[in-house]
């Protein structure tokens, strides 16, 4: 209890503040190498760049991007394309997609079928394909991978543009897999007759002008290419008006009638070559989407009336999808 000199003071001071600053950079080190060994756990295409941790202020509420000049009630896409890389995000798509099956996407494809529509446009190493609304960035990635072929991805979201060619230099294919922020809805920049095959998953169903999109397709196409697209707006039973507001309040949607796809396919000057009910699967998916999302809740971080307006879409999703009001369809035709 007695009174140190005051040289001693300042060596006992200064030894006390040495040893706060090395435990707290221990504990530092400590929670990064957590959070790393956490991410590398994840996994599918993306686990190299699970590692990010999210920011201060949500991903959703910030740089937000208009569909078509329509900003959503509910912001999916921004959060999920900016956040993408985070560990939450992957244990959800995980989840949802199953162990491999993770491509960082946001949509109703799962890897087996996005496996049969790379076989069924004839992908190879020398083809050069083009994907409408490629998201993050995570399919161009894994098909560009598996088959050797050049992908070019158009997306109208800045964000999914950005982590695209992130995800595409972390896993060795930035020369064969580029990326732009593209108006889909405009005529593409791209030569006539210079693709192979046009993917298109679930992103049809946000742009408009139907029939003169898939003639700018068919424009690049090369002769005998082949494109696919998917549609989970198919209106194949009662919908109420509260049904298409919760169903769109992600985004700018167009909904067709059973068999209005294939009318403009044709007056596209496509043939069509197989319509393809994958709507089991898709209702699948949106129930486990919605599900993990609950489970993860605390991870996501999400603000509270985003996570919720989300869940609500991605159960209606479920409960259309499941009781045939809705119809998601594959169409595959050749030029």
């Amino acid at each position: 209890r007695g009174c140190l000199p005051p040289f001693h003071v300042s060596v006992a001071m200064s030894t006390f503040t040495s040893l706060r600053s090395s435990a707290r950079r221990a504990v530092v080190n400590a929670s990064s190498r957590v959070a790393a060994n956490r991410a590398a756990r994840v996994g599918g295409v993306v686990p190299a760049l699970a590692a990010r941790s999210f920011s201060e202020k949500s991903s959703y509420e910030k740089d937000v991007t208009p569909m078509q000049g329509k900003v959503s009630q509910v912001n999916l896409y921004d959060g999920h394309y900016s956040d993408h890389m985070a560990a939450a995000q992957s244990k959800v798509r995980i989840h949802t997609y199953g162990e491999g099956g993770d491509l960082g996407q946001s949509s109703w494809m799962s890897v087996s079928e996005l496996d049969g529509m790379i076989e069924k446009l004839n992908i190879t190493s020398a083809s050069k394909v083009l994907e409408v609304g490629s998201g993050a960035g995570g399919t161009s990635v894994y098909i560009a991978k598996k088959t050797g072929c050049t992908m070019n991805g158009v997306e109208l979201n800045p964000h999914g543009v950005e982590t695209g060619k992130k995800l595409a230099e972390m896993e060795g294919v930035k020369d064969t897999c580029s990326f732009q922020v593209i108006d889909a809805s405009k005529p593409l920049p791209f030569a006539d007759g210079t693709m192979d095959a046009v993917f298109c998953n679930d992103t049809m169903c946000h742009i408009p002008g139907r029939q003169q999109v898939l003639e700018d397709w068919k424009r690049v196409l090369k002769p005998g290419g082949k494109m696919v697209f998917t549609d989970a707006m198919v209106i194949s039973g009662m919908v109420s008006s509260e049904d298409i507001a919760t169903r769109s309040s992600i985004g700018l949607y167009f909904y067709p009638m059973l068999g209005e796809n294939e009318k403009i396919i044709a007056k596209a000057g496509f043939k069509l070559v197989a319509a393809v009910d994958t709507t089991p699967e898709a209702s699948e998916i949106a129930k486990r989407w919605h599900d993990s999302r609950e489970m993860y809740k605390a991870e996501l971080k999400e603000p509270e009336e985003n996570f919720q307006g989300l869940q609500k879409f991605l159960y209606s999703v479920y409960s259309l999808l499941h009781n045939r009001q809705l119809s998601r369809i594959m169409y595959i035709a050749e030029k």
